[in-house]
């Protein structure tokens, strides 16, 4: 069969994704199976792969999905933990105390604390901590899930202490021992150069974040009053990428999102409390009564309003849990600490089942959802709760955790069938790698433009920019060396787009979503977050074209044109947002008067 057919047979489930739960916006409980179902028509009759394979394939997924909604319960319970106690609403005194302005918090939780998450846990662990948050502190829950998802871009690449880098690319490259005599060096160097590429795109990420929460959840349905607070947002941005890029580049891949996390939060908090680069008091922008949102906006997480039994709470004792998070998180992320060995110690394991050489695994206590279930009963202690009000948090989060499990046990062995279809007897190799070699049969000198959406598609599949780069590191670098280029840089652009692809990636919109209770909306969130992405994948694919053919094809080529065309552009809309602003004043002015 020929190659371009075998591109389009591959493509199929993913079309079917895009058709039912984006297009038509059917529920991912509906989409799913029809995905599923075609996965598995196509590894048993096409790529010809032992039946055996494909049920082993579909039961690690449905093993993959129980690891996914344990961290979800946990998660869940965390907020409704702090909900039972008081401490939400102290946090949330805390927010306003800082700025009542919704624009500025959701860049400080979603984009500053969301990427110190991620640096230390990954794994769509940032979206189990920073979307509930939003929601505990007055968020419709799927603007807090769009905004969750955003994020699941620049700090991702060196997520849980630089996994993407040190496992996903190692472990990709490795398998052709000619590349290098020193893979550890070369994925540094690789992580370096990803680094660089983030942060021109990761500029616009807190920008992006807030204009689409006020164009899709704001009473005017308007970009311009969240590009308003663009001095902020990139302020906020190069906060966290300065140090970010800098630590990739002297220290390696394991602390940039970790760093910029960090330093980005205390610059930007301690800067927002002295009114720099903020909106004026006048301008404080705030979602409309909750009465009066859309109810396709809101999840079965419902905001309470519960004081501490004192009657007042202390910050610190407040905020107490979270911080925990992030500690023990990183204490069970460092490998020059004796708690990760101790924490992966345990695992569940079901080894080469039916002898197709698929393991599925489990490790209960390396899991984050281990750590907020932990952090959850010390909260009861720390936060002296009484008995009846934690017994409700815990049948609530139960609940809630339940609900998502009709989607992701389709979504997740569905993924798994589609990686795991290799090595039948037709003697293709596995769906995805067909599908980039249609890809790249196409594409030739302008594969740089490809290589960040191939690597999208990669964790639009697989939930996860580590194994995207397991899966298309080494085919990202002979695409890279066949076209004449350095392919290291291939090889970073098939990193950056990974990560953007956790913007899109199914089943971390479901376990973003279900962490909240709003099941059912997976496509029209994916639908707000898909220019985002595109936005990422194609900046950086420009810049990447510009420079590996800078040396034969001078400084202005198709690259540098497109990426300068997306630098103008963005200018012109900041530029220009005043007079949009008043323009929609004026309009408003009009409507009101009219309903008088």
């Amino acid at each position: 069969m020929s190659t371009g057919w075998l591109a389009f047979l591959s493509l199929l489930p993913i079309l079917a994704v895009g058709v039912f739960l984006v297009g038509l916006r059917w529920p991912a409980s509906r989409a799913m199976p029809i995905s599923y179902v075609l996965a598995v028509l196509l590894a048993l009759f096409v790529w010809k792969v032992p039946g055996a394979n494909v049920a082993a394939a579909t039961i690690n997924g449905v093993v993959v999905a129980f690891t996914l909604l344990y961290i979800i319960f946990g998660a869940i319970l965390l907020l409704n933990t702090l909900q039972e106690s008081g401490g939400m609403k102290t946090i949330r005194r805390g927010f306003t105390d800082i700025s009542e302005d919704r624009r500025i918090q959701v860049i400080i939780i979603a984009w500053l604390f969301g990427s110190f998450i991620e640096g230390a846990s990954g794994f769509g662990t940032p979206a189990a901590v920073a979307v509930p948050l939003l929601v505990g502190l007055g968020f419709p829950a799927m603007a807090a899930v769009v905004a969750g998802m955003v994020i699941q871009s620049t700090p991702v690449t060196f997520g849980a202490v630089g996994t993407p880098v040190l496992v996903g690319i190692h472990t990709g490259l490795s398998a052709d021992p000619g590349i290098s005599n020193d893979f550890l060096q070369l994925v540094t160097l690789i992580g370096g150069k990803a680094a660089i590429l983030h942060m021109i795109a990761g500029t616009l990420v807190p920008l992006f974040v807030v204009a689409l929460m006020t164009r899709f959840f704001g009473k005017n349905k308007s970009f311009s009053e969240g590009i308003k607070v663009w001095k902020f947002a990139l302020f906020a941005a190069f906060a966290m990428t300065i140090p970010y890029v800098i630590v990739a580049n002297v220290l390696g891949p394991e602390f940039p999102s970790m760093t910029g996390g960090l330093v980005g939060l205390l610059i930007v908090v301690a800067t927002a409390k002295k009114g720099l680069f903020m909106p004026s008091k006048k301008e404080t922008w705030n979602f409309e009564d909750e009465s009066k949102w859309d109810p396709e906006w809101t999840g079965k997480v419902i905001l309470k309003d519960v004081a501490h039994k004192s009657g007042s709470m202390s910050m610190v004792r407040a905020w107490s849990p979270y911080i925990l998070v992030g500690v023990f998180l990183v204490l069970t992320r460092l490998k020059t600490l004796p708690l990760m060995e101790w924490a992966q110690s345990w695992t569940i394991a079901f080894e080469n089942m039916f002898g197709s050489g698929i393991t599925a695994s489990f490790q209960p206590l390396y899991s984050p959802g281990t750590i907020f279930i932990l952090v959850s009963v010390i909260t009861y202690f720390i936060h002296g709760m009484n008995g009846n009000t934690y017994k409700n948090a815990w049948a609530q989060s139960g609940k809630t955790a339940l609900a998502a499990s009709t989607a992701l046990i389709f979504t997740v062995p569905m993924v798994q069938v589609f990686l795991n279809s290799g090595g039948g007897a037709a003697g293709y190799e596995r769906m995805p790698i067909e599908l980039a070699d249609g890809v790249a049969a196409i594409a030739g000198e302008f594969w740089p433009f490809f290589a960040t959406f191939i690597g999208g598609l990669g964790a639009f599949i697989a939930g996860s920019n580590t194994v995207s780069n397991m899966m298309f590191s080494l085919f990202q670098y002979d695409v890279g060396s066949q076209i004449g280029v350095d392919p290291t840089w291939i090889v970073a652009l098939q990193s950056v787009g990974g990560a953007a692809g956790n913007m899109i990636c199914v089943h971390n919109v479901v376990a973003a979503s279900a962490v909240v209770g709003l099941l059912g909306k997976e496509g029209t969130v994916i639908r707000k977050t898909l220019f985002p992405f595109t936005y990422y994948a194609l900046l950086t694919g420009s810049i990447g074209y510009s420079i590996v053919w800078y040396s034969e094809k001078g400084l202005f080529n198709i690259g540098s044109i497109v990426a300068l065309a997306i630098t103008f552009a963005a200018v012109y809309i900041i530029a220009t947002n005043n007079k949009r602003l008043a323009a929609l004043q004026i309009a408003t002015d009009q409507n009101q008067m009219n309903i008088k």
